[in-house]
């Protein structure tokens, strides 16, 4: 398996899947020659999480967890923590991405309604 590798975990009952392959085509343009691979996992009821792994013998890194982040990322801050915790801020991705600003860094924190009635 070709590595970095990125994935992409989200709860199907809360119809994240949509999402998660926005989230997927954001991350491929962005760092399409660099990674080895970005995939699409169902997950756990009310999961939504996104995993990077350096090589076959790397612990998982959390990149991005809905639960303990508080919601959903902006794509532009979703890719400055791909940049900083899988290539150490090494691979160039835009200017626009690189600016660090007093920006929102969600898009969302609104609770999956459907996974809560359960």
């Amino acid at each position: 398996m070709p590595y970095p590798k990125v994935s992409i975990r989200f709860c199907t009952r809360c119809k994240w899947n949509l999402r998660s392959s926005w989230y997927l085509q954001e991350l491929l343009q962005t760092f399409g020659d660099h990674i080895g691979e970005i995939s699409l996992i169902p997950g756990e009821t009310g999961e939504f999480r996104v995993v990077g792994q350096l090589d076959e013998s790397s612990d998982e890194i959390s990149i991005w967890d809905r639960k303990l982040d508080g919601g959903f990322p902006d794509t532009k801050f979703l890719k400055q923590r791909v940049r900083t915790l899988l290539f150490h801020d090494k691979v160039s991705v835009g200017k626009h991405i690189e600016r660090t600003g007093q920006r929102e860094t969600l898009v969302s924190s609104d609770e999956c309604k459907t996974c809560q009635e359960l």
